[in-house]
């Protein structure tokens, strides 16, 4: 299979030729680590290879599933694979190899994919952008210069180069949203609950962070959903299943909708032209499409919700690491981790029980306010982000500390409203600069709906096709 027909083709679409034997698994997988080989020298997005694994699997023989030879990374945070690393982009955990898949790895193999290796994160996900110093910079493939984003800049990066058409991301303040809004991608962060964390963890920074996936196509993203969504024995809490399939929900007549759009960031600020302009031409299509389309004031104020979401995963943080060191018989050492991770540890570990316990209270308190806001609007429109992709080092983990922290509180002026209400958000490829950088339009939706927002962005991306944008590498 040439790289250029292997290109055209999502997951979905190679499954399916697959499926057919119009073409190989083994074909399609040799196609991947070719062109991982041949652009990774340039992005450095995937920081382990397990083509040898990949490779045996194929010849195993595969069952007809759904995504059955499809190439596919896991991130660098958190989801095991038995007998792979785990790093969590630390060098803390440069030598832990896991025992055991976690749930979600189980549910990828069951699905048929394929998993040729793992892509980078920045250290414990902390950062809206991927160098950790353990492997070093992941390069955006649109301006190598720039950043491509974070946490899940590893997988944004490999997808946006067309190593493979989907890949596995995790979303804690953004970090699905944010690498898709900068590597020209559709990201789906789904709602609260949607994902199980099994066997490791009920939820991810106490229900701050959910995983999923980054994807060329809306309908790759829908059938990962259908094939990795649903609860495992023991979860906590799950979200509600859905009424049907996602990829079924992406057939119909959509349904118009009430949207309400902000051209400001959640902390009143301006956004960056580009971006102005992103939302206001989206917001015109989606009336063209037949939506309302109004602008609105948004009640939520990030100003005071930020401390209480860098509050909560600086406990968890501080957990993580604490046991890690634990495992080891050390002491903790600032030498072990960046410096950025080890203040927000220092922090981690002054937090008061009863500080936490309120932290959790103010989030959901939130979480009912902006349910209240979208009792009266389907879908909240605005920009993922409030500028384009900054160059890289503008959010240096291992440099200084107050710089970082103010870098990203002005950054992340969107996306962490999401993750604190549980409500399902995406970042949706429809806006370029004029020389050549992706920003994303983020649309956020009702708790429990994401089938709501996956019919919208199949419905723009019909309208506004995205796919055969590519970058020049």
């Amino acid at each position: 299979m040439r790289f250029d027909e292997y290109r055209r083709h999502d997951a979905t679409a190679l499954a399916a030729l697959i499926a057919k034997r119009e073409v190989s698994a083994k074909e399609v997988l040799e196609t991947a680590i070719a062109r991982a080989e041949q652009v990774n020298p340039s992005i450095n997005a995937i920081v382990h290879k397990e083509y040898d694994q990949a490779r045996a699997a194929v010849a195993a023989g595969l069952a007809s599933r759904p995504l059955s030879g499809v190439p596919y990374l896991i991130k660098d945070l958190g989801f095991f694979e038995t007998g792979e690393p785990a790093t969590f982009g630390s060098s803390l955990f440069k030598d832990f190899v896991a025992d055991h898949d976690s749930a979600y790895v189980r549910r990828c193999k069951e699905a048929g994919l394929i998993i040729m290796g793992r892509s980078s994160s920045p250290e414990f996900g902390l950062n809206p952008n991927t160098e950790p110093r353990l492997y070093g910079p992941c390069r955006n493939p649109w301006q190598l210069g720039r950043s491509a984003g974070g946490s899940s800049g590893g997988a944004a990066a490999a997808v946006a180069a067309g190593i493979l058409p989907v890949a596995h991301a995790t979303d804690g303040g953004g970090s699905i949203r944010i690498p898709a809004a900068q590597c020209g991608l559709f990201g789906l962060k789904p709602s609260r609950g949607r994902i199980s964390l099994a066997p490791d963890a009920g939820e991810g920074w106490g229900g701050l962070s959910i995983g999923h996936v980054v994807s060329r196509s809306v309908r790759d993203s829908a059938l990962m959903l259908d094939c990795t969504a649903g609860a495992e024995p023991g979860d906590p809490y799950t979200a509600p299943p859905p009424e049907r399939s996602f990829v079924a929900s992406l057939n119909g007549p959509p349904k118009k909708l009430k949207i309400a759009m902000s051209l400001r960031d959640h902390r009143g600020g301006k956004l960056h032209s580009e971006c102005a302009k992103a939302v206001a031409n989206a917001a015109k299509l989606c009336a063209r499409l037949g939506h309302t389309v109004d602008e609105v004031p948004i009640a939520p104020d990030l100003v005071a919700l930020r401390p209480m979401n860098s509050l909560i995963s600086a406990t968890n943080t501080a957990r993580a690491l604490g046991l890690r060191w634990k495992a080891l018989g050390r002491q903790p050492n600032p030498n072990d981790v960046e410096a950025v991770t080890w203040a927000i540890y220092q922090r981690g570990l002054k937090v008061a029980g009863v500080d936490y316990v309120e932290a959790i209270a103010a989030v959901h308190a939130i979480g009912r306010k902006f349910a209240a806001f979208l009792a009266d609007w389907d879908v909240l429109l605005t920009t993922t982000l409030p500028g384009p992709p900054p160059p890289l080092g503008y959010f240096d983990q291992n440099g200084d500390v107050e710089t970082f922290v103010a870098r990203v509180t002005e950054y992340l002026s969107i996306t962490p409203l999401h993750n604190t209400t549980g409500t399902p958000a995406m970042s949706v490829p429809l806006h370029w600069t004029a020389d050549g950088l992706p920003v994303g339009v983020h649309f956020a939706g009702r708790y429990g709906q994401e089938a709501t927002l996956l019919r919208l962005a199949a419905e723009l991306e019909t309208a506004q096709p995205w796919f055969e944008r590519l970058p020049p590498l």
